[in-house]
């Protein structure tokens, strides 16, 4: 249990971590780009990820993603007609007035996207082609455990940690600051984890080596067995 001050402070914390205008809590909407719902109830990955944090992470942080995206987007009706994951490979091409916003907004629509999509499960371990890939690339699922979080742990500041497929299916370990995603790089995403303050700090406050260690418990592996599955047929998006 968390004291009342704790969980104020938190609460403060997360309306001002990501800047979120007075409209975050409106539905994203007017727009290319829509939020859509949990993939399951907001409470599926207690007790590691809290309910009230997954509705705060998911209700009004990224709806403001989703709604600045579209507010940036109104600018340019022919950005405006491209697929995300494009839109965020052919940032550098895009008008100088609308690129950082789509950057900081396109690509944590991307992230979250992706993020609610790899969680509700039950952790354990992967299976099949997803986990010889694991053993072959990145030395087994304790190693990439242990990888993972260190990562997370050295990330300064806000960002990310995400595992990426080649187009060989080959697996690799990177980490991004912000709201910056692999698919600027033109790479595909299998899994990520937020390492952003507001994914975490209602239940870990300052902890974030036990929220990234406690993550693994929440993943669907299903799941991310389909999205590697999808990255090595070439059809994996976001």
């Amino acid at each position: 249990m968390i004291s009342r001050r704790h969980l104020l402070a938190g609460a403060t914390l997360l309306a001002g971590s990501a800047m979120i205008p007075r409209a975050w809590a409106q539905a994203a909407s007017g727009g290319p780009f829509k939020l859509e719902p949990l993939p399951y109830p907001s409470s599926k990955n207690e007790p590691h990820i809290d309910a009230e944090t997954m509705m705060l992470h998911h209700d009004k942080h990224h709806a403001a993603y989703v709604n600045n995206l579209n507010a940036a987007l109104s600018q340019n009706t022919e950005a405006a007609k491209m697929p995300l994951h494009e839109m965020l490979a052919r940032l550098g091409e895009l008008p100088e007035g609308i690129r950082t916003a789509v950057r900081n907004n396109g690509g944590g629509h991307a992230n979250h996207t992706m993020f609610w999509q790899i969680m509700g499960g039950s952790g354990g371990e992967p299976t099949g082609d997803l986990k010889s890939a694991i053993d072959r690339d990145l030395g087994g699922i304790q190693k990439l455990q242990s990888d993972f979080n260190t990562a997370g742990e050295k990330q300064f500041g806000s960002g990310w940690v995400f595992i990426t497929v080649g187009r060989d299916g080959k697996l690799a370990l990177v980490t991004k600051p912000n709201q910056d995603t692999p698919l600027m790089d033109g790479q595909r995403v299998l899994m990520g984890n937020d390492v952003w303050e507001h994914a975490y700090y209602l239940k870990y406050q300052n902890r974030r080596a036990d929220y990234l260690k406690a993550w693994w418990n929440v993943l669907d592996w299903n799941r991310i067995g389909e999205r590697y599955a999808a990255a090595r047929a070439g059809t994996l998006t976001i």
